[in-house]
């Protein structure tokens, strides 16, 4: 490799990470890591379990922010040392370690980057993701269960917390619908980008002739609400029922009336938790959903606002966003990105961070303006 490709690569490098430290703003997530070091000490926080899970969250994920970046400052550091040292020996075997560090590096910086590309108002937030099966039948069905085992795979790679908090299965097999919580801050703000249709093209398991069968799920992201968010919900605008657990057998299925299902009158939204053994717990878990999914209403309505004002005419991303191949040849493709793999299964196990990536860059250089 030419000195001058590595030492443009390395000026390239330097400049993103600049830009990064800007944005992250060292001095302030150490006064936060500070202030939360002192909550967390509190000899009463575990008397509010929530509030002390929030507490130890936010912590913990900052402390991950600026360990991560300066182990990215460290490696910059190192990196024009380690070239220079096999020049100077002319090792080649060093050389080659040197230029894998390099490429290495890239790849984090470039990572660590999108982070900073999440911005908007709710970004930083914990999210509720549901999915929904569409069009297509028992394949739809078993294509939305496909579509839940991805995302909780995703976050799993990444150490992510999280929490199914209603699952509707289907007769014959797969869901018709669940959602989940991720526990972790700016999930939102990284997901929400794989809101949408996904479509899946395949051989239908289901078919006892072998046809081939197109089918949808729908994917929805909205922020958790927080204590600032001031969602009033009226008592006469929400009717609560209580229902059994329901599931594919065993041991798991409640034998009592603990689920809770919530319909919100003036919208029409319907929630329903059922994960908790208690109908107390179940009910809170519903009403957060509920309070999040007002949340995102408020925030569509507002940006119709600005768009009108705007004038802006284009469609909304949301709509089949991604199409799944799987026959009669493989791949993924997202259709605002053009980004796309061959990768099918490992797609399909979780691995999506290119395509998120690839989504969050997108939004960010759709919403500049011209």
């Amino acid at each position: 490799m030419a000195a001058v490709d590595v030492s443009d690569r390395i000026a390239a490098l330097t400049s993103t990470m600049a830009s990064i430290e800007s944005v992250l703003d060292l001095p302030a997530l150490r006064t936060a890591v500070a202030d939360l070091e002192e909550e967390a000490s509190a000899p009463d926080l575990w008397n509010d379990q929530e509030n002390a899970q929030q507490v130890t969250s936010r912590l913990s994920f900052t402390q991950g922010e600026i360990r991560r970046f300066e182990a990215l400052q460290s490696r910059m550091e190192d990196i024009p040392i380690l070239f220079e040292l096999a020049e100077s020996e002319s090792d080649e075997a060093a050389l080659a370690d040197a230029v894998k560090e390099l490429e290495s590096l890239e790849s984090a910086v470039a990572e660590l980057e999108v982070r900073t590309l999440l911005s908007g108002e709710y970004d930083a937030r914990e999210a509720f993701v549901s999915i929904r099966s569409g069009a297509g039948g028992v394949d739809a069905a078993d294509w939305a269960e496909m579509l839940l085992r991805m995302y909780t795979r995703y976050c799993e790679r990444h150490n992510w917390p999280f929490e199914v908090n209603d699952t509707s299965y289907a007769e014959e097999a797969g869901i018709k619908s669940a959602t989940f919580h991720v526990k972790v801050p700016y999930a939102y703000g990284t997901l929400s980008v794989e809101q949408g249709t996904h479509r899946l093209v395949r051989i239908s398991p289901f078919d006892n002739q072998g046809r081939r069968q197109t089918s949808f799920a729908e994917v929805e992201v909205i922020p958790v609400v927080e204590q600032t968010d001031h969602i009033e919900i009226p008592e006469d605008e929400i009717r609560i029922d209580v229902f059994r657990s329901s599931g594919p057998g065993g041991q798991g299925v409640n034998t009592t009336d603990s689920a809770v299902r919530i319909t919100h009158f003036p919208t029409g939204i319907v929630v329903s938790c059922q994960n908790e053994r208690s109908q107390i717990q179940n009910r809170a878990s519903a009403m957060a959903v509920l309070q999040s999914k007002l949340l995102e209403l408020r925030r569509q309505e507002e940006q119709a606002k600005l768009d009108a004002l705007k004038g802006d005419t284009a469609g909304s991303w949301g709509n089949q966003m991604r199409s799944y191949v799987l026959h009669p040849y493989q791949m993924v493709k997202d259709l605002r990105t053009e980004h796309e793999t061959g990768n099918t299964s490992a797609v399909l196990d979780g691995e999506i961070d290119d395509f998120i990536e690839a989504g969050i860059r997108w939004r960010k250089k759709s919403t500049q303006p011209a």
